[in-house]
């Protein structure tokens, strides 16, 4: 029997050498490309995650926009000129008739109030550059209403619709409102409740029979319940629409801040209740975009942060009589509200301070 020579390819069997087939010369053993495999099954996973995960942050606003009223909310005729940024008003009203008997009962909003009036009043003007803006207007501003003969409260402006409300701002402000907001009760309620409270340190008590509130002094977790009455109550500080325009500012950054945390956009379940539990109570103009809508929650999250002032319009005297017996309202700093709204004009924004 011939040896094979030193270059011969051979396979040792049980009883007899065999040539090696090409084929299967360097082929590796099957073990060696299970780990590869593994590592593109576990990539194939993450990236199926990602994906997933993407797309509900996209869907789930979406849905949510899907689902908010809009109506004619804007003025017709003569109105101010536009601004090279965008200014929102956001009006927290105490309309009622959505809600069902259970509901007004867990908010203790009674029952049906007659015509709808502002609990809140606020704009929010976005710059193109600088800081975000959010203004407090008092409720009981006084203020000339079209139509109405001589100064009322600008709450009076809301019975008759968003429109009316709206001309009145830009009438007495010389601001153009380019987009406006409307949340009612429930919507802010079940907001709170998504994100799961929302942390609020009080300097004393607050005991407020008529904004069913009794809570310590301290900081302290508030529900949707608790935090209607906390930015509602106008008798537990003794600064009527002061105090209460103060609070719902504190309490709109807050809301914010926590509903833009990494907390909520990495939780599915909160992102999920954040973008659609309010939006059945929230009311928008239609001429509104998502994009609009995205800018005006960007503004939102800006006023919580270092990238916002947050002040209310400058007031002279809040016992200010008004004719015909209409009662007690407050009365605007002519000279320093006419120059931040001139600010607010030009989108010269920089030069205001929280106050």
């Amino acid at each position: 029997m011939t040896c094979p020579g030193p270059d011969t390819d051979t396979v040792v069997g049980m009883s007899e050498t065999q040539p090696i087939d090409p084929r299967y010369a360097n082929r590796s053993p099957k073990s060696a490309g299970r780990p590869k495999k593994r590592r593109n099954w576990f990539l194939r996973t993450v990236g199926l995650i990602v994906l997933l995960f993407v797309l509900m942050l996209i869907a789930v606003p979406l849905y949510a926009w899907s689902r908010i009223d809009k109506i004619d909310a804007m003025p017709t005729g003569q109105r101010p000129a536009e601004t090279s940024g965008t200014t929102y008003l956001m009006v927290g009203s105490d309309a009622r008739e959505d809600l069902s008997r259970a509901e007004r009962a867990r908010l203790h909003t009674g029952g049906n109030a007659g015509p709808a009036r502002t609990d809140s009043i606020m704009l929010m003007h976005v710059p193109k550059s600088g800081p975000t803006v959010l203004i407090s207007i008092p409720r009981d501003s006084a203020v000339n209403i079209p139509g109405v003969q001589g100064k009322q409260k600008i709450n009076a402006a809301f019975n008759k619709g968003p429109a009316l409300l709206i001309q009145t701002i830009e009438n007495n402000t010389g601001l153009r409102i380019d987009h406006y907001v409307e949340v009612g009760f429930g919507g802010f309620a079940s907001v709170i409740d998504s994100i799961g409270g929302i942390q609020m340190c009080l300097p004393k008590a607050m005991n407020d029979d008529k904004a069913h509130i009794n809570l310590p002094a301290g900081c302290q977790k508030l529900d949707g319940v608790n935090a209607l009455g906390y930015v509602r109550s106008r008798h537990a500080d003794g600064q009527n629409d002061f105090g209460r325009t103060e609070r719902q500012r504190q309490m709109v950054g807050a809301v914010a801040k926590k509903a833009a945390s990494p907390s909520t956009f990495l939780n599915p379940v909160r992102y999920y209740n954040v973008a659609t539990k309010g939006v059945d109570a929230l009311t928008v103009d239609k001429d509104m975009s998502l994009l609009d809508f995205v800018r005006f929650a960007r503004g939102m999250r800006a006023i919580s942060g270092s990238g916002g002032v947050a002040l209310s319009v400058p007031t002279s005297d809040d016992n200010y009589q008004l004719c015909c017996n209409r009662g007690d309202a407050v009365k605007w700093d002519t000279k320093k509200a006419t120059a931040l709204f001139n600010a607010i004009k030009q989108d010269n924004t920089s030069g205001l301070k929280s106050s």
